[in-house]
């Protein structure tokens, strides 16, 4: 959501014109200070768009998500006699957070709301279960920053011949997924039920740490992985880069868990932006992130057989997997660049 925030405010301060002028108040800190830091930094943004409202400065107002959103709230009669518009994006977790008392809070926000962006088209039913009006959503894909990530090279072996590889066997196919390892991930899933029906030469490094680590760890010790599998822990800048442009596939192994669920995906756009196609269960947001055949794949969540055979009939036609790595960057790139998704909100807010 972070991430989102901040790309899409960049992409809106570069199409401001003499029709359309933008203002951002951001909160910018890294996830081990948000948590400190959100309480103050709402507090303030409560003053700021009051004083600003009252001045005449503000005709819509965007909250980047749902935990902004709420602001919506004590503000609501001033935005009515002024006539400021709000909207809010939604992600997924940040309207179905299984906790009672935020579930009662929601269908206020709703109330407070003039219309939803939703990432997806699965977390604008989440949002219409909710209570809001099917007529106030507005879906929205989520974007990528397409010079986020260095160049790359695509000549054929270049991913094969890799350092961030080099102590894998040249023949080697590399999957890998980046993400907090939380349950509906589907990571320890994966290595429990797919990964010993793999190849030996099949590996799987896992990007990211959360609190299914020590779930993942198990599996990982139960099935004698530990050759296969590796854990990289949270990956800075560079280190993501190079994962990303050494693999062969991205998973999103997801299964379903009530009360939590993946609103998109942007790391599966992260992954195509460096040629790196994916293989992905067929669950909520995640189905609006593939076109099949141009950056990746289905299976059902939780078919290990499907899984299995993919990922081999991939690795037995390494052309196939080639082609489909040039087409997953392009694809990706004409389809979710930040600056045409920034066009789609301007869209529906003007």
């Amino acid at each position: 959501m972070q991430r989102v925030a901040m790309e899409l405010d960049a992409a809106l301060q570069r199409k401001q014109s003499n029709d359309f002028s933008y203002d951002a108040i951001l909160l910018v800190a890294s996830w081990k200070w948000i948590h400190v830091l959100v309480a103050p930094f709402l507090i303030k943004t409560f003053f700021s768009l009051r004083k600003r409202i009252k001045r005449g400065e503000v005709d819509v107002i965007v909250f980047s998500s749902m935990v902004t959103a709420w602001l919506a709230l004590p503000l609501r009669k001033l935005l009515k006699q002024h006539g400021v518009r709000v909207a809010s994006i939604v992600h997924g977790l940040d309207v179905t957070t299984p906790n009672a008392l935020y579930q009662k809070v929601v269908p206020h926000i709703f109330g407070a709301l003039d219309m939803v962006l939703p990432v997806s088209g699965p977390t604008g039913e989440a949002c219409v279960e909710r209570g809001l009006p099917p007529a106030n959503v507005r879906v929205v894909n989520n974007g990528v920053e397409l010079d986020r990530f260095p160049p790359f090279e695509m000549r054929a072996g270049a991913r094969a011949s890799h350092p961030f590889r080099s102590d894998l066997p040249k023949d080697a196919i590399l999957l890998t997924s980046v993400g907090r390892q939380v349950k509906r991930k589907g990571f320890a899933w994966f290595i429990e039920h797919v990964m010993p029906r793999l190849p030996e030469h099949v590996h799987y490094w896992l990007g990211g740490d959360g609190p299914e680590g020590d779930a993942i760890q198990s599996a990982i010790d139960a099935n004698h992985l530990g050759y296969r599998v590796r854990l990289l822990g949270r990956l800075g800048d560079a280190q993501l880069t190079n994962l990303y442009q050494s693999a062969d596939l991205f998973l999103m192994p997801n299964i379903p868990v009530p009360g939590d669920m993946e609103g998109f995906g942007i790391v599966m756009l992260e992954a195509a932006m460096n040629g790196l196609p994916v293989v992905a269960a067929r669950l909520e947001g995640i189905k609006e992130v593939i076109t099949v055949g141009k950056n990746g794949y289905f299976v059902e969540s939780g078919d290990i057989t499907g899984y299995t055979d993919r990922i081999v009939t991939l690795d037995l036609d390494r052309t196939s997997l080639g082609a489909l790595s040039d087409s997953s960057r392009a694809h990706v790139a004409e389809t979710f660049g930040w600056d045409a998704v920034a066009e789609q909100y301007l869209g529906h807010l003007s």
